[in-house]
């Protein structure tokens, strides 16, 4: 599935700001969900709910925003509980598997910024931290195998004034890790971009990845 979204204007605070910011064309692949800010304001978010079975999909959508300006990446695999399992209870009980690619253009069409190892992630859900807890009859979050690390999202992460140096970079995941589907083949990507992620495409479950364009 591929959709493009107009997403509302941004930096729109006092006339002057909104005379001067430039028009950008994201086009962002996820498994499974993704919610993209700018310094802070949500102009993006995926239009395929994240319960909904196999949600990955591209969307295009546009933004307006001044230079230099901060993405905050919102990135979810879809996961039942905090055992980090889908399908829980059939023979399809299973850790999932993340990943996302994207690319923004400016209004000349150049390339303002893609995902590769440059952009900074972390992760803020994690499970199960043993991956025997797939093969648990009767999974229990927070119990043996099950167990999951998790924190909360750190305040005005996706701010300019944010210190993210002491966050890992992204790390690359090859394509036929992820093995994307559904929309992804619409879309010609540089092939500059890459797939990120937590170091684990199946037990980082949230991840928060971030990238300044200048």
């Amino acid at each position: 599935m591929f959709r493009f979204v107009v997403a509302s204007a941004l930096l729109v605070t006092t006339t002057t700001s909104a005379l001067h910011s430039e028009p950008f064309t994201a086009d962002v692949w996820a498994d499974n969900w993704f919610e993209m800010r700018i310094d802070g304001l949500q102009v993006a978010e995926d239009s395929v709910p994240i319960t909904t079975e196999r949600s990955f999909n591209a969307e295009r959508f546009t933004f307006d925003a001044d230079r230099p300006f901060v993405i905050g990446l919102v990135a979810m695999d879809f996961r039942e509980n905090d055992t980090g399992l889908e399908y829980i209870g059939t023979q399809r009980q299973q850790m999932g598997d993340g990943g996302v690619i994207l690319q923004i253009r400016d209004a000349t069409g150049a390339l303002a910024v893609v995902s590769d190892a440059d952009w900074r992630c972390l992760v803020i859900h994690t499970a199960p931290t043993d991956t025997s807890c797939e093969d648990e009859a009767s999974p229990i979050a927070g119990e043996g195998a099950c167990r999951f690390e998790a924190m909360a999202e750190p305040e005005g992460w996706d701010n300019a004034d944010f210190d993210a140096s002491y966050w890992p970079a992204a790390t690359i995941h090859s394509a036929a890790a992820v093995d994307p589907k559904d929309g992804y083949d619409d879309i010609t990507w540089d092939p500059s971009a890459a797939f990120i992620w937590g170091p684990d495409l199946e037990r980082s479950n949230t991840v928060l990845c971030r990238a300044v364009v200048e």
